[in-house]
Order: C-alpha cells, then structure tokens, then sequence
C-alpha cells in the first residue's frame, strides 16, 4: 500500500523526511498539501488522525505516525535495513539516535521560538534572546563537526539529514558566518552536493525563505 505524507514544504521537519525519501527512492508516496499558516493542521479531518495536528504526518496504510524523527526512523527501519544510513551496529544507531534528538531538542526549538512569533504572531524581527538561542545551537554544531566531515560518525547518515534540514533553515533567520562555523558550512556544502538535498530541500528551503521574506516585510 503507498505511503501518504502530510506535508507543506517550507517546513523542515518535512523536508528531512522527503530527503530520506528521496535517499531510499521510495516510489509511490502520495502528498497532501497541509498549509500550516491556512490552518489545514486544524481542520477535523487532519485532526482525527493526528490530534497533536503537527506535520509532518505519515499513514502506512492503517498505521499513523507523527514527528520527523519517528517517521525517518520508521522509514529506514522497514525499507532501509541495510542502509549505512541508519546502520544496525547498537553504537552507531545510538550516536545517530543522539543527534536526532538534539535536532528535536536543541535546533529544532531555536527554529520554533523564532519563527513562530513571525509567521503566527506578529513579529518582524529576531528578539536578542532568539538570536543568543540559534548561535548556542550553532556552536553545538559546530563542535560536532570538529574533526569530523558527519554529525554522527565518518559516513553520511539520518542524523545529518535531519539536522540539515533545521540549519539550513536557521541560516535564513541568522546567517552563518564562514569565519564563525567552517565545520558547519562546509558540512551544509557536503549535504547540498546529494541529489536528496537537491530535490527533498532545496526547493522547500527557497519557499521558507520567500514567505519569511513576505512577512518581514508587514
């Protein structure tokens, strides 16, 4: 039966799940457009499948799963068992798992307490301590990185797609300066040379910015 993913895609917890999509070359995965800022989360048909109404959001036939983190590791557990990209090694899947969870706990949250005041509020600036919370999670990254070209061992996994994904989103609130984070943004080149970067978050990335852009300027 085909996947189905809820999705609108600006949103970076989308894009790192296309992006491991795009990775497996899963074929026949059906779309449906949620529109955050039309309140489609909102509407009780979502809502019945997803009360927490966030995306993104995946049906696997009668099964319903919500949140990025456990939709990529329910990915790669049924159709990419023997992926380096989420190895079976207990070590490497625990530092892989640890990094997803400082996306989930640490970059996706300076994101959140961000963006939301722009584009659900009012807001057309960053307020300083939004701007302190996105360069700690820069620094986090960047001392990641040292020594290392992957956030989660020395081959390429699930843990730099959906960290990507956020970072590459942060940048466009707060710009990531080379001199600062050279681990970052070489590690952001390394991800964009992939064809799942390409297709699965660049386009994503460009609509982010075209919105911010529109309401910054109200």
């Amino acid at each position: 039966m085909a996947l189905t993913l809820y999705k609108m895609d600006a949103s970076p917890p989308v894009r790192a799940v296309y992006m491991v999509i795009e990775a497996l070359k899963l074929p026949n995965v059906e779309y449906v457009e949620t529109d955050l800022l039309a309140d489609d989360h909102l509407k009780d048909d979502f809502l019945k499948i997803n009360p927490q109404h966030t995306i993104p959001h995946l049906t696997d036939g009668n099964f319903q799963l919500s949140d990025s983190h456990a939709i990529i590791t329910y990915l790669m557990n049924k159709y990419g068992k023997n992926s380096d990209l989420y190895p079976s090694d207990p070590q490497q899947r625990a530092m892989i798992d640890q990094k997803l969870h400082f996306d989930s706990g640490i970059l996706y949250p300076a994101l959140r307490e961000n963006d939301e005041p722009i584009f659900f509020g009012t807001a057309t600036s960053l307020k300083p301590e939004g701007v302190a919370k996105i360069r700690s999670a820069y620094d986090f990254t960047e001392k990641f990185l040292t020594g290392s070209q992957w956030l989660a061992g020395n081959k390429l996994t699930v843990a730099d797609i959906s960290c990507v994904a956020t970072v590459s989103t942060l940048n466009e609130l707060l710009h990531i300066d080379e001199a600062m984070y050279p681990n970052i943004c070489a590690w952001i080149n390394r991800c964009a040379e992939h064809e799942f970067y390409k297709n699965g978050n660049q386009p994503g990335l460009m609509e982010f910015r075209r919105l911010l852009k529109i309401y910054l300027a109200r």
